[in-house]
């Protein structure tokens, strides 16, 4: 594929851009839509530093979406996120349920990494 149909088609050598890692903020969550396994997907991206962890936006109490609005995620005082329908608690370090209707599973990962500034999805 040349070099100016991958940036067409927003796509890199090593996978997909999501977007600019300037535009999610320290400690903050963000919405990307990817293809995963040949569907289309709402990811959630949540940045630490210069670090950005991702999970399929799928809660696995209902398999309904954790963003109260497109994009507009639910976080705890402690730091955690929460599914905005049914209060299901997610710690970031591994997308494990630690409260809530779905205590011990785990949103599914999404592999990611920050390349040039850009979160881009991983497919090596």
């Amino acid at each position: 594929m040349s070099e100016d149909v991958r940036s067409l088609l927003n796509t890199g050598e090593d996978g997909l851009r999501l977007l600019p890692l300037t535009q999610i903020e320290d400690g903050g969550f963000a919405e990307a839509e990817a293809t995963i396994d040949g569907d289309a997907e709402s990811l959630i991206l949540h940045r630490d530093g210069d670090r950005v962890r991702a999970w399929l936006n799928i809660c696995p109490h209902a398999g309904r979406r954790l963003d109260w609005a497109p994009g507009q995620f639910l976080k705890s005082r402690e730091g955690h996120l929460v599914c905005a329908v049914h209060g299901a608690t997610f710690e970031l370090s591994g997308g494990v349920c630690v409260a809530g209707p779905c205590r011990g599973e785990a949103l599914r990962a999404v592999a990611v990494v920050v390349r040039n500034g850009d979160v881009v999805l991983d497919r090596t």
